[in-house]
């Protein structure tokens, strides 16, 4: 008998209450993945086109996206209703996107270092906490940035992330609850499954092999650089539970339906994007991140 059959039997042998609290429970999961999948066919999109676009659009949206990132996790860490350290840090995002709009990535990384410091003076007994946040949105920002700025190659090299992204989370969301089987990290995130993680990781050499046939010669390192980033995503997810539970928080906010907060729906590509931009600079430098992820 397979978990789905047995879990099927069990509801029916229960009492009336546990019956109607099951098919409550699967009603709801059943909304909740509907309101997924439309969130994710409106959001995804407008991602690629303004990712396609680049220069100035997709600037201000990784922008946005950061100010988002920075705001929720003072909100999850209790310190969101301080404005004192939420203004210095929304600023020094919003002109480090300025900054990296004009092409002064020196610029950018000096007001962030500026806004870094604003905030930890400013946050109290949760400073640690407060500047991790402007640091982790910050880095998301100049990541996402470097790795479209290459003209050559920085469409695709950020297709590959978001895709392997992606598919590494719909693949994981699927295998985990048709297979189910043991628990990754209970502790951590209760609901997460091997069988979760390893179809995520199946999932992203699927996205690597796909871009391979486009890139000749190249097949083995695209398959590992998907592997990699397909595990960082993974822990990336797994490092904002550990942040949640923490602070005793489900989700970072309800802005997205289905899906959380900004920071519950980018943990995982943010921990990937800001691996991808180090491999990229290191290989191909500032202005070649996209040519240094996709060219081996």
């Amino acid at each position: 008998m397979t978990e789905g059959e047995a879990a099927r039997a069990a509801a029916e042998a229960a009492p009336e209450p546990a019956k109607h609290a099951s098919e409550a429970a699967s009603e709801q999961g059943s909304r909740n993945l509907v309101m997924r999948v439309v969130a994710a066919l409106v959001l995804a999109p407008v991602a690629i086109m303004l990712a396609y676009v680049g220069g100035i659009a997709w600037t201000l949206l990784v922008t946005l996206a950061a100010i988002g990132l920075f705001v929720e996790w003072l909100m999850v860490t209790d310190v969101g209703r301080e404005l004192r350290v939420v203004g210095p840090g929304v600023a020094a995002l919003l002109l480090a996107g300025l900054g990296l709009i004009a092409g002064r990535i020196d610029a950018a990384l000096i007001v962030l270092a500026i806004g870094a410091v604003a905030v930890a003076l400013t946050s109290g007994e949760r400073r640690n906490w407060a500047t991790a946040g402007l640091l982790y949105a910050a880095a998301a920002e100049v990541a996402s940035v470097l790795v479209r700025l290459d003209t050559a190659k920085g469409f695709g090299a950020l297709m590959f992330v978001l895709l392997v992204v992606w598919v590494t989370d719909i693949g994981g969301y699927f295998a985990g609850r048709s297979i189910g089987g043991p628990k990754l990290w209970v502790r951590i995130s209760p609901k997460k499954t091997w069988a979760g993680a390893i179809g995520g990781f199946a999932a992203s050499l699927l996205v690597a092999a796909g871009f391979a046939a486009f890139e000749i010669g190249s097949t083995a390192p695209l398959l590992v650089l998907g592997a990699l980033l397909s595990v960082v995503s993974q822990l990336g997810d797994l490092f904002e539970s550990a942040v949640k539970r923490r602070f005793g928080v489900k989700d970072s906010s309800h802005i997205i339906p289905g899906h959380g907060g900004v920071l519950d729906r980018l943990d995982g590509f943010v921990a990937a994007v800001i691996v991808a931009a180090i491999l990229g600079f290191v290989r191909g430098g500032a202005d070649g991140v996209g040519r240094g992820l996709m060219v081996w």
